[in-house]
């Protein structure tokens, strides 16, 4: 079976910051991927990587099969046009940890935009799907609010609503609750809960390690840009091997 995600001797530096320093990982499809660790240690810009928002200066990192951003020509890299790369990053939905909703646009209009814009959806056939999507996010009765007449919470279950209008085969949450207060993370949490299950293939970079306890299928802890620990939750939640997992897990359990 093919990985959804490979990530091989994966290198990222911002000048001379040298921030992911050889990741390898892979991921399956319909697995929950648990990213967790301190601030700075790599975690939001490798999923940054992966839809080539940013671009990686070193190693192989491919989504269901092909390489992020370029393509390989014997045994040469060449990078792929900017078109090219948003044509492939359709297929992968992203939320972000501030919502980036359209402020002058309604609920509904934030989820329709892309089908309408990008795929060239008919506007009723965009319609009907973010009607379902509201509602599949607990929102059918503010599909007519503007953001500013939200909470955060709803704002981003709309923004889960509008990565998943595109129908992507891969969802990645960049501490997607981090910005919420503590009564409203629940709601958003569900939503992920409900993807899960119905197998959607997520990436998640959280704080939140009941969610990767209960829901996530591994569990990675990065540090200083390398993966320290890696394996099924209850292993690296409950009993994890490496001194420096247990030092960061006593701070947050």
């Amino acid at each position: 079976m093919t990985a959804m995600v490979k990530a091989e001797g994966v290198h990222k530096s911002f000048g001379p910051t040298h921030v992911l320093k050889g990741i390898d990982l892979e991921v399956a499809p319909r697995e929950v991927f648990c990213l967790i660790g301190p601030s700075g240690s790599g975690k939001s810009t490798f999923l940054r990587c992966i839809n080539h928002l940013e671009k990686i200066n070193a190693g192989r990192l491919s989504v269901d099969g092909e390489l992020v951003g370029y393509r390989q020509q014997g045994n040469k890299l060449y990078e792929l046009k900017d078109r090219e790369v948003a044509e492939k990053r359709r297929d992968i939905g992203m939320v972000f940890q501030r919502f980036n909703l359209f402020p002058h646009m309604t609920a509904i209009e934030n989820v329709m935009e892309a089908p309408v814009q990008v795929k060239r959806e008919a506007k009723a056939v965009a319609r009907e799907r973010a009607e379902r999507l509201l509602d599949r996010v607990g929102l059918a009765d503010k599909a007519a609010n503007y953001p500013a007449q939200l909470s955060g919470g709803q704002q981003q279950r709309v923004a889960i609503a509008r990565a998943l209008a595109m129908e992507p085969k891969l969802m990645l949450f960049d501490e997607p609750t981090s910005a919420l207060d503590p009564e409203l993370v629940g709601d958003v949490l569900d939503v992920m809960r409900s993807l899960a299950e119905d197998g959607m293939t997520m990436i998640v970079v959280t704080h939140e390690m009941g969610f990767a306890r209960e829901v996530g299928d591994s569990v990675v802890f990065m540090d200083d840009g390398v993966v320290v620990e890696a394996g099924h939750p209850r292993e690296v939640l409950t009993n994890p091997r490496h001194e420096r997992t247990k030092s960061f897990l006593s701070k947050v359990l």
